[in-house]
């Protein structure tokens, strides 16, 4: 997974106001490949919908992934035509690297796209976007899935639909409910933040996206769609269906090694009420009881079936230290990754070798309730024993979530001098950028890093060299999201 910095804390969300000036509040992004019969018409329906219905300035863009067809010569007549419209083409396949290419180049505040069949009726576009606008939320995306969707499509693509969204509920722990709908949008402050991260370049690209986004506590908000399927899709589901399957195994597997940087987007926004100075609440305190009481009852069972499989072989006080010894080193690292959220490999032997210190605790009282009942009673039956037992363990686990939050994972944020405390102007702390790519040509946008691929736009050659100047301390990180003339320079940007 990609681990490369990133330019540091996203700025408080601020509603996007309305303007005359020449860039775009919205970049809606078609991307193609050999799509010469349906681009034309698809290009007109959008153009006339946003034109009719959309209340601010926007940019229609062609992303060709290297089209074989006359795609190309499409795209060029429509950029020629519409000057909402432009063109642009990447020599490799990709509808990810397309719209990361695309998404990283542009310079309007929101970022969308949409399949070139327009399956999803475009009066949802405006809800989509519309939270984005107001900074509400930080990503859309559109829903076939939800209570009231309309959507007609076969039943085989239906099944493998569902089983998707269910394969990401059971391995990832998804909760958005539609994964692979063809229209999405995500502010620009997010994407320059969240793309980096995100490596797959195919069909995978959207999930992949909106895992990390969840994980990272970004807001998804979600649009109930209505759909009907394109019956001359030239999308391979079984190829489609292996590399999904490819990547939802990579991404779980960098997500449970604590191989992604994850912390970079935690909590990114000062206006987060989570992150505000409250006298009389603790920090988490409610999630934190909730956490703990499901990973120890789940803990309690297996500790019981462990406890049961050793009393086979050996004495109570034997099979008593082993079932606790194991169930405490999985108890420890449950709680150390669900309840407090402490994720990496960073302290983790350090807060095994204090959980070992709260297993002693635990031992100590379930090990004295056994030799109190065996000293009261010869024979005790073993509904008996564990029935003192769970007691027992009912007063350990009092004081092992005490312990845990005072001692093994204190929070210790106030103590960071980084910690964004109830404001809307949060200072970023020094920090590299987002990392620097270079290509033979820039964006047409004239500004933001485009990815590895060669791109080119109409005639003109660009170059995306950025300057070390471009890493500097802001003294106040808010992003003001207002729509920037062609010739207005960042008062912060020493370029």
């Amino acid at each position: 997974m990609r681990t490369e910095p990133s330019p540091g804390n996203l700025p408080a969300r601020e509603h996007l106001p309305a303007g005359n000036a020449g860039t775009p509040v919205l970049d809606v992004v078609i991307p193609v490949y050999n799509e010469e019969k349906d681009l034309q018409p698809c290009v007109l329906r959008l153009h006339e919908h946003l034109a009719r219905t959309f209340p601010y300035a926007f940019r229609i863009t062609i992303a060709d992934n290297a089209s074989t067809d006359t795609t190309p010569l499409v795209a060029a007549r429509l950029e020629a035509e519409i000057p909402e419209v432009r063109a642009f083409r990447l020599e490799q396949k990709g509808r990810g690297r397309a719209l990361r290419t695309v998404w990283s180049a542009s310079d309007a505040p929101v970022l969308a796209y949409m399949d070139v069949d327009l399956s999803t009726d475009l009066n949802a576009l405006l809800p989509l976007v519309a939270p984005l606008i107001s900074g509400h939320s930080d990503l859309a995306i559109g829903s076939r899935l939800a209570r009231s969707s309309r959507v007609v499509r076969g039943a085989k693509r239906e099944f493998i639909s569902r089983t998707y969204n269910l394969i990401l509920r059971g391995s990832l722990q998804a909760r958005f409910s539609d994964a692979q709908c063809g229209f999405k949008a995500i502010r620009r402050d997010v994407a320059q933040v969240l793309l980096p991260l995100v490596e797959d370049t195919g069909w995978f690209f959207d999930t992949e996206m909106l895992v990390l986004a969840e994980r990272a506590g970004l807001r998804i908000h979600e649009v109930p769609v209505d759909w009907v399927d394109d019956p001359d899709s030239t999308v391979h589901i079984v190829k489609t269906a292996t590399d999904d399957l490819k990547g939802v195994w990579r991404v779980g597997r960098a997500l449970a090694t604590g191989s992604l940087a994850l912390d970079r987007l935690a909590r990114p926004f000062g206006d987060d009420p989570r992150d505000r100075e409250i006298s009389g609440v603790p920090k988490g305190l409610a999630r934190q009881l909730v956490g703990f009481c499901v990973v120890g009852g789940l803990s309690t069972l297996f500790y019981l079936l462990l406890y049961s499989g050793f009393r086979t072989f050996s004495g109570s006080q034997v099979a008593n230290a082993l079932a606790l010894l194991v169930s405490a080193v999985a108890n420890t690292a449950a709680n150390r990754r669900l309840t407090f959220g402490v994720r990496g490999r960073g302290g983790a032997v350090k807060h095994q070798a204090q959980g070992l210190v709260v297993f002693g605790i635990g031992l100590a009282l379930t090990s004295g309730s056994l030799a109190a009942l065996n000293a009261a009673t010869n024979d005790p039956a073993h509904s008996t024993e564990l029935a003192v037992l769970i007691a027992a363990n009912l007063a350990a686990t009092v004081l092992r979530f005490l312990l845990f939050r005072a001692w093994v994972f204190p929070d210790r944020r106030d103590e960071s001098p980084s910690t964004v405390v109830a404001s809307h102007t949060p200072a970023v702390p020094v920090g590299p950028a987002s990392p620097v790519y270079t290509t033979a040509t820039q964006s047409p946008y004239g500004s933001g890093p485009a990815p590895h691929e060669t791109t080119s736009y109409g005639t003109t050659a660009y170059s995306t060299t950025h300057s070390p100047h471009d890493h500097q301390t802001w003294g106040d990180a808010t992003m003001q999201l207002q729509p920037v003339r062609p010739n207005d320079h960042d008062p912060r940007d020493a370029r």
